[in-house]
Parts: structure tokens; sequence; C-alpha cells
């Protein structure tokens, strides 16, 4: 059996005296698309922060790779967007490339010196964001749209096992948008990378993972789509029609 990439054992978490998360378990599996939804102030981003190690739940246990977090070194193996990013100073000196060469210079050890293949990797980054043609711009001279991919491809450029994005789409345009999830759905189909995607998008989701972790302070629904569109507690949510939408398998019945 698959060691789990992701295990959260009854994770709980309060800020002050306000539970945020409830007796979260799951498990991720290598190879795992999943979708992580919720509405707002349901606790998504602070479950990846959680996982992650940024925050600390007043209980519970996270395992990476089969690995207690607290013993983890292997950070190598992910790569991880957050939801909020800071503006970049206008006066930043670093281009483009050399902001995506960053996640590569992360996995090295001293010296951190950069081969030629690991200059290959940084170029197939940029095609696949679609920034090649921007690489020598100054960072901060960028849209906010066009910081969003270059911090992608940082994320994606050291070939990570794991890719966690908190809401990486909401600053792209419809059309970057699907390229993006395009190259998501093929590091995960062709190359096996797991993946985390937090979104507020349930519509378009199901388009592209192959499980769903719904919460809402806790796990209402952890499972695929068509475990989803059996489920009679996402009914109940949902309602039938819009519950068959969301998970994308009989779209044709409901057009």
């Amino acid at each position: 059996m698959s060691i789990a990439v992701i295990e959260a054992e009854h994770l709980f978490f309060k800020y002050n005296a306000m539970e945020v998360l409830a007796d979260i378990s799951f498990q991720v599996l290598p190879g795992d698309y999943v979708g992580l939804v919720g509405p707002n102030g349901s606790g998504k981003t602070t479950l990846i922060r959680s996982i992650l190690g940024i925050a600390s739940p007043v209980k519970g246990r996270v395992s990476l790779f089969g690995k207690d977090l607290f013993d983890f070194q292997d950070w190598y193996k992910i790569g991880y967007l957050p939801q909020k990013l800071n503006s970049f100073n206008p006066n930043f000196p670093a281009t483009v490339r050399e902001v995506v060469s960053l996640g590569m210079v992360s996995r090295k050890r001293f010296p951190k010196r950069l081969d030629k293949a690991d200059e290959r990797a940084i170029d197939r980054a940029l095609e696949r964001l679609g920034i090649s043609d921007i690489k020598h711009t100054l960072i901060g001279e960028l849209s906010g749209g066009q910081q969003q991919r270059v911090l992608i491809a940082r994320a994606m450029v050291g070939g990570p096992e794991l890719i966690i994005l908190d809401e990486p789409s909401a600053a792209l345009d419809p059309e970057t948008r699907e390229h993006f999830f395009a190259t998501l759905q093929d590091l995960n189909r062709n190359s096996c990378v797991t993946i985390i995607l937090v979104t507020h998008d349930m519509g378009t989701i199901g388009r592209y993972a192959n499980k769903l972790l719904y919460i809402d302070r806790k796990i209402l629904f952890f499972g695929s789509f068509d475990e989803f569109c059996q489920s009679e507690n996402m009914t109940a949510l949902f309602g039938g029609a819009a519950q068959h939408l969301i998970c994308h398998r009989h779209t044709e019945r409901f057009a």
C-alpha cells in the first residue's frame, strides 16, 4: 500500500476562543488531485497552513510522506503558493527568471549552484506558464496576474512531488487560467505530481481534480467526484442538479 503524501489526524484549530477547524482527518495518496473547497471563513487556508507547519493546531497530528511533520526535512518535495502575496517593490532588482530560479536554488545543498539541467528546468517552467517572453523583465514591473504566474512557476520549477496552491487562479485572466489548469492536469496525470488546489470555483474543479475535500470548519465531504454525486448529504446541501453539475460527470443530463 502506498505511503500517504499527507495524513491529517483529528486536527483542531482555534483563533482565540473561536474554533476554526474541528476534528479534521483525511489522507492524500500519491497521484491524487484534490480540490479543497468551502465557503468563506471555512478554514481552508488554516488547514493548509496547519499541514505545512506554518500554523499550529491545538490538537492533532500531521505526517508528510510518512514522516511526522516535526521530523520532516525534505521540503524540496513540496511546492507551495500561498493565498495572499505581498506586492513587489517596483525597485526590487530581480528579473522574472531570477525569481523562478529561486524555486530551484531552494532544492540545492551547498554550494547552491545551478547546472545546465537546472537551467533547462527553469526554461521549461517559464514556457509552461507562458512567461518566457518577459523573463528578463523586473518582477516589480509586472501586473498582478503576471506576478502570479511567475510565483506559480517558482513553485513548480523544482519538480516537487506535491504542489499546494491556495487560490492560485484568482488574478489570472480566463485564457491564462485555462492554460494553467491544463498545466496542472498534465503534471498530475503524466508526471504523477500530487496536487491540492484550494479554490472557490466549485463549478470548475470537477473538470480536473479526482477528489473533493469540502470543509466548513469540519469535513462535510471527502472522496471521489463519483462518490460526491451519490452522496445524499451533498444532495441535501446543493440540490441534485447542482450536485451533478459540480461533479462534471453527468453534465449532458442537465445541459
